[in-house]
């Protein structure tokens, strides 16, 4: 999948590299002068001496030997301020994107092709929402922002372009106008409005359900969306009081729910979304994370043991950035001492742990994002209706600078729901003009009697103010489970299901967020936005909210799995992660009860298993009549321990199998290639309750016989060792799924130019990968479009409560964001590998042997 590669006219991008490459001096520009004389100008001083302008005292930053600074300052301004200058020296070209997008002005450093993107998220309006974040902001929360910003523009004060990354080279070329401005508290603000839209839950699958409607009955529709599963586990198991029953937990359309839905065209409003995943990476079923907590009860030292990691999209640097905060001394003004992840661009550490606790995320997936059907007046298009009155609708104008061209205005409308985020719509078509033979006129079709012109708006948590990284910075200093839950209260968007232990021995988990309640409707379809009927009438209390304290069990585990009890009373989404990773961890935390320790937690984080094997595989070795190879591949099948490992050639043969039997079972039932099959645990809960007779099995496309399972099962076979064969040669000896599904770590903006010149200055691998969809090491891959890996554990971590130093982890790249830098890379072989490094905590152990010493001095 794309990201950013789509930012500039390939063409321009093409005649000015080939420009240069058609020349010896060209060749010699991108495989030798960039590499080894831009590239190391905007490497870091890790060592010495810096005086800067707006420090109170000295800041003394240690590099371990993976790159990983440890800064230790007398005070919070000090120590968020050196925070800001580390992420700038290692992550500026990072830092620079993310803000544009947040921002909605990529067309300011990459011209005219950005334009359609900015204009969508000018519509959304994540920069207006941090503005009034940032103006409601506490004091201390805004201290540390602007310590934060501070920092970073002491670092800019004295580096520019390729001082600051290589990329400003390449981009210097292409965009030589762009500017580079200061950092601001706003920029870093729109981070969470990003990583919102990046976890927003199921608007995908809403507006997916409105295009099927189309062509889908109502019970096909409850079979692709089914009931999380009651043999799949749950977050927290029972709640101390519980008033309500929940009624029916199956999807259920019915004719009132669906009106004119069917009617209406939402691939416009699906391509706009397109847009910005296309910059910030795939969405969708699979992204989300695994953690797990477990209490001395289960471990070797009688101490709780914590794991986390978090999938994102594959990108080039890590997403995350490793660092250790600490105050010296440690007082109440401040209290910081705290190591994990952080984000280039944010103050203060995302997941990791402090003195006393630590934590992990999951994301909740909850249904935080509604579209709503607005009726637009017919003879005054500026206005769209509310209970039976015509009402204006709120408009703003903003101008999209465009680097190299001219400024284009764009108009932007709301809602009293929200912005309008489509074109408007009007009726299908009465008359045939594409000779369909299966076309039935529209006037036949609609059940009511429809408004002639329609917009569509959304309502949605994140573009009210509220910013989670309040909340992180409560995580940071909190001490125990009260102050880690306090701290919680400020976490309303995106929901995330928050991981607790700490080094007293307890466990615990706490679902926050602003989660809607809704007068009518699931939240599954957009409904009628013209009347109260489908109107939010407020949010889940958070005190009613999922969590649970050492729980009987003696653990906790959130994989993206259904949070809540059965019988808890409020509606959180219906679009859950299937379960099948929650159930796997659940298992393996069982099966090794009493011996658990950071190594078994290791197994645990690298564990392959495939729960598609035990069902599929029984019947692929009962085929007979096969060729040659269909039998080494069959063979293969036989002794496969359903494990995806990197070295394992069944595991290519049964994945291979896998995509086409999806594809040849559902391609030809479904509308359009955008909703066919593309894999995860939807799909996997699927495949587990088709009947072998099922309607799904039938094959359209021949029209003289009925398929039932085994035909399609065996095709699909067939299929799948003769794209093996292709992928990876007839040798079956020379099979394996680590090289079919290798990540290749890409840069998201100019590694995807489609320009290989470029690209190999950015770009690293592949990197042979096990793992796969719906599994515990969570690597997804697209049955649409291959077996490349697009989104994977994102870092790994686990943290050991009896003794921190014990703790490890990784990331996928490195710390560094510059390529050639001895850190660009170096962490990708251990992750591949499922290998880890300490996560140095003591500072004698710090100190001893690190890498670089840097004091930064107030000049």
């Amino acid at each position: 999948m794309r990201k950013l590669g789509v930012f500039l006219t390939r063409g321009l991008i093409v005649i000015v590299v080939l420009g240069l490459i058609l020349t010896a001096a060209g060749a010699y520009y991108f495989r030798s002068y960039l590499p080894n004389t831009v590239a190391p100008k905007s490497f870091p001083q890790t060592d010495g001496e810096i005086q800067l302008d707006g420090l109170n005292a000295p800041v003394d930053i240690y590099r371990d030997k993976m790159g990983i600074p440890h800064i230790y300052a007398s005070s919070p301004h000090d120590l968020f301020f050196a925070q800001g200058y580390i992420h700038a020296q290692d992550r500026f070209w990072q830092m620079d994107t993310w803000r544009h997008i947040g921002s909605g002005t990529l067309s300011e450093m990459f011209g005219s092709g950005q334009v359609e993107t900015d204009t969508f998220l000018r519509t959304l309006g994540w920069r207006l929402t941090a503005e009034q974040e940032y103006a409601e902001l506490d004091p201390e929360s805004k201290a540390i922002l602007d310590s934060y910003t501070a920092g970073v523009n002491g670092y800019l004060k004295d580096h520019d372009t390729t001082a600051l990354s290589l990329e400003y080279a390449i981009l210097g070329l292409l965009s030589p106008d762009y500017n580079i401005e200061p950092w601001t508290p706003v920029n870093s603000l729109t981070w969470g409005k990003a990583m919102a839209w990046d976890l927003r839950g199921n608007m995908g699958e809403e507006i997916e359900r409105a295009v099927l409607l189309k062509t889908l009955t109502p019970d096909q529709m409850a079979e692709l969306y089914p009931a999380y599963p009651q043999d799949h586990p749950v977050i927290v198991n029972a709640l101390e009081e519980s008033a309500f029953k929940v009624e029916g937990q199956t999807l259920k359309i019915t004719s009132e729910s669906n009106f004119e839905l069917s009617t209406l065209n939402f691939q416009p409003l699906a391509d706009k979304m397109a847009r910005i995943d296309l910059a910030l990476g795939p969405a969708g079923d699979g992204i989300g994370s695994n953690s797990w907590a477990v209490s001395g009860e289960h471990t070797t030292t009688g101490m709780p043991l914590l794991a986390n990691d978090p999938h994102l999209g594959i990108q080039m640097p890590s997403i995350w950035y490793q660092a250790h905060l600490e105050c010296k001394p440690i007082t109440a003004e401040c209290p910081y001492n705290v190591a994990g992840f952080t984000f280039a661009g944010v103050p203060g550490v995302v997941i990791g742990h402090n003195d006393r606790i630590a934590w992990g995320f999951t994301n909740v997936g909850p249904d935080v994002m509604d579209l709503y059907i607005e009726r637009v007046n017919p003879e005054n298009p500026n206005q769209y209706e509310v209970n039976g009155e015509w009402v204006n609708f709120e408009t703003r104008t903003e101008t999209v600078q465009v680097v190299g061209g001219e400024p284009v205005e764009v108009t932007i409308r709301s809602t009293r729901h929200g912005p309008v985020i489509s074109e408007s719509y009007g009726p299908l078509k009465n008359e045939n003009t594409e000779d369909d033979p299966e076309f039935v006129p529209f006037k036949d079709r609609a059940g009511v009697d429809l408004p002639e012109q329609y917009v569509v708006a959304l309502r949605w948590t994140a573009l009210a103010p509220s910013t989670p990284f309040r909340a992180i910075w409560g995580f940071n200093k909190a001490q125990n489970w009260e102050g880690f839950r306090e701290a919680a209260r400020n976490f309303h968007v995106p929901a995330q299901n928050l991981l607790y232990a700490d080094v007293d021995g307890n466990i615990g988990y706490q679902m926050p967020g602003n989660i809607p309640i809704r007068a009518n409707g699931d939240g599954t379809l957009p409904v009628p936005g013209w009347t109260d009927e489908y109107e939010w009438t407020g949010f889940i209390p958070f005190d009613e909210l999922p969590y649970t304290f050492n729980p009987p069990e003696g653990y906790i585990v959130t994989a993206n799995n259904r949070c809540q009890p059965w019988d808890y009373p409020y509606l959180i989404t219906r679009d859950w992660d299937y379960g099948f990773r929650a159930q796997r961890i659940v298992d393996m935390i069982e099966d090794d009860s009493g011996e658990i320790d950071i190594a078994y937690f290791q197994d645990m984080q690298d564990d392959s298993f495939d729960a598609n094997g035990p069902m599929y595989v029984p019947i692929l070795l009962q085929l007979d009549e096969l060729s040659e190879s269909e039998t080494l591949a069959q063979n293969l099948l036989r002794d496969w321990d359903y494990q995806n490992r990197a070295d394992s050639a069944a595991a290519a043969v049964f994945n291979a199998f896998w995509r086409h039997l999806l594809q040849n079972t559902f391609n030809d039932d479904l509308p359009e290639e955008n909703y066919y099959p593309d894999g995860g645990s939807r799909w996997n809960e699927i495949m587990r309750q088709l009947d072998e007779n099922s309607a799904w099995w039938d094959d359209k496309t021949t029209t003289d016989v009925r398929e039932t399972r085994d035909p399609i099962i065996r095709k699909s076979f067939e299929q799948g060792v003769a794209e093996v064969e292709e992928l990876l040669g007839r040798d079956s000896a020379t099979w394996n799924w680590g090289e079919m599904h290798a990540a290749t770590f890409k840069n998201s903006t100019l590694g995807e130019s489609g320009v290989p010149p470029i690209e190999s200055l950015f770009n690293r691998g592949p990197f042979p990968t096990g793992g796969g969809e719906s599994i515990v090491n969570a690597t997804g891959w697209s049955v649409k479009d291959g077996y490349e890996t697009v989104w994977l554990p994102s870092m790994r971590m686990i943290v050991d409560l009896g003794n921190l130093n014990n703790s490890v982890t990784v990331h996928t790249t490195g710390q560094s964001g510059h390529a050639y830098h001895p850190h660009y890379v170096d962490m990708a072989p251990l992750w591949a590998n499922t290998e880890y490094y300490a996560m140095l905590w003591d500072e004698w152990a710090i100190t001893a042997d690190a890498e670089g010493h840097l004091v930064l001095t107030p000049k």
